[in-house]
């Protein structure tokens, strides 16, 4: 896959639903109440549950990986939250490549809802050693030249 800055992800559609947004509190140990139970999200002034910044995190990992494959590696992401995301609406997230460098690409991402954009942010991802482009030789970390030897999930 030839990776070029401007080249844009096609959009992922994620339903927002109770089960994801529990699942995803459940997941990532965030028993804070406002994420499962709906009377006390209420009390403290949301109108429903509504999704944790572990479970977007994830979110906008996966729409990476999707998209560069299972052997791209997520270096650095970087997200800010906005509008909550409750059950029944519908996050698209979106891509955009802003630079690529040394095997590596950077990507902005942005998730909207139906309130507004509920996650912005970057990503940064190791682009797999065979991506047309890329300056990574097989079996090492990834700097040009170098022979040091290095497992798929070594990190740097």
């Amino acid at each position: 896959m030839a990776v070029c800055t401007g080249d844009e992800l096609p959009p992922l559609r994620i339903p927002i639903t109770r089960t994801l947004i529990v699942a995803g509190a459940l997941a990532s140990r965030d028993y804070q109440d406002v994420h499962h139970d709906a009377e006390a999200a209420k009390e403290k002034g949301s109108p429903d549950i509504f999704m944790n910044i572990l479970t977007t995190n994830g979110l906008v990992g996966r729409y990476i990986t999707d998209h560069f494959g299972p052997r791209a590696r997520l270096r650095k992401v970087a997200i800010r939250l906005g509008a909550p995301n409750y059950p029944g609406d519908e996050m698209v997230l979106t891509g955009q490549v802003t630079s690529v460098a040394e095997g590596t690409a950077e990507v902005a991402v942005i998730g909207k809802n139906g309130i507004g954009h509920h996650v912005t942010g970057t990503v940064t991802v190791q682009l797999p050693s065979d991506a047309p482009g890329t300056d990574e030789v097989p079996g090492t970390v990834g700097v040009p030249g170098t022979d040091v030897p290095t497992t798929p999930d070594t990190p740097r």
